[in-house]
């Protein structure tokens, strides 16, 4: 891969931490200095406005490989602004590398709730008792383990016949 490729993947990389991983330090101009400071500023931010967007279609999407590939031939054969063979495949390296990290942040960004984590159940039969009555009577038990997100303690929930008793693991 040729310096400037690598600058495009360094490039996507720091736009990724900066808008997905929250690293506000990342600016422009650090990206400009360290990345391509041989473009003018207009050259520059025209290029990352346009690979914010791309950036932004991909997550957007949770683009998988094939889609992706797809989308980058298309923009590849735009007739203004199309990526070269080398920009596309700088995308794919970034998110070969990337997408099952940004697919995580954006999952904890979007969920406000409690997680399911486990659920286990079983019913069972009672087959001796004193009276008849409660012979082949079925009990369900189901166990639900739920993640809490503001504190990320795990709590399991005990339900048995419609009786809930809370225990904190």
């Amino acid at each position: 891969m040729a310096a400037a490729d690598k600058n495009v993947v360094g490039l996507l990389n720091g736009l990724a931490r900066r808008e997905y991983f929250g690293e506000s330090e990342i600016t422009d101009e650090f990206l400009h200095q360290e990345l391509f400071s041989d473009l003018d500023k207009e050259q520059f931010d025209a290029m990352l406005k346009r690979y914010e967007n791309l950036m932004r279609n991909i997550v957007s999407a949770d683009m998988d490989f094939n889609q992706l590939e797809a989308f980058l031939t298309s923009q590849m054969r735009r007739k203004q602004g199309s990526l070269t063979q080398e920009q596309a495949a700088a995308f794919l390296k970034f998110w070969k590398s990337q997408k099952v990290k940004i697919h995580d942040v954006m999952v904890q960004k979007s969920s406000w709730n409690n997680k399911l984590k486990d659920v286990s159940w079983r019913i069972d039969l009672k087959s001796q008792g004193r009276h008849l009555q409660q012979i082949n009577t079925p009990v369900a038990i189901v166990e639900m383990q739920l993640e809490n997100r503001s504190t990320e303690s795990k709590v399991s929930k005990i339900y048995s016949s419609g009786i809930c008793a809370n225990c904190v693991l």
